[in-house]
């Protein structure tokens, strides 16, 4: 019985593992990456054909969403543990962190373009510039994908997690765990893929 049991969950697991989910995020995801490579590699070739253009300093605020992103990723990673362990309270806590940190970093983002556009940096100002606010707002885009996400997961915990049954029925759910795996995987991705972006301007200043 127990092995049969055992084998069951090995079942479950394998069948999820080729869930059409995480098919379509391995896609979406490897689409993400190969678009900002391009991105990154067009604006090196429009350096090196036009050695006269001034890169565009990256604004400080860029470096404080990097924290912000990190942090909103580390929470993230939390309520993953907290649903794991069964831990209503945690879990409900660090998805609303998740949120309004996500919040937060869209807000700072929006001042940052302004700060730049303020100072007379925008698209129109240079090619380079132009890259800057390319990769810095599709990024925005994404993360703004993942929001509606995040407040369906919050919505869903603060509802559906009052009694013990309700939260038993939750926790033990295997496709919400499905779930949540991929929207923590996806948050880290975008944590991954700023701090790249941040990294790569910003050390694009120092080279000549």
């Amino acid at each position: 019985m127990k092995r049969q049991y055992m084998q069951d969950q090995q079942m479950d697991q394998h069948n999820l593992a080729f869930h059409p989910y995480n098919i379509m995020l391995f896609l979406t995801l490897t689409g993400i990456t190969m678009l900002f490579l391009a991105l990154t590699g067009a604006y090196i070739y429009t350096r090196v054909q036009s050695q006269y253009l001034i890169p565009i300093k990256v604004p400080y605020l860029f470096l404080l969403n990097t924290l912000v992103l990190l942090a909103s990723s580390y929470t993230m990673m939390l309520a993953k543990k907290a649903y794991l362990l069964d831990n209503t309270e945690a879990y409900q806590r660090n998805i609303l962190t998740t949120l309004l940190l996500t919040i937060l970093f869209v807000l700072m983002q929006l001042l940052a373009w302004k700060l730049l556009y303020s100072n007379n940096i925008n698209i129109a100002h240079s090619n380079l510039a132009s890259y800057l606010y390319a990769m810095s707002i599709l990024h925005f885009a994404h993360v703004l994908a993942g929001l509606p996400f995040l407040v369906m997961f919050y919505r869903t915990a603060i509802l559906k997690m009052k009694e013990p049954v309700s939260v038993l029925i939750y926790f033990s759910d295997p496709l919400k765990k499905l779930k949540l795996n991929l929207l923590t995987f996806y948050w880290h991705f975008l944590d991954i893929l700023w701090v790249y972006l941040v990294l790569f301007l910003w050390a694009n200043q120092y080279i000549k």
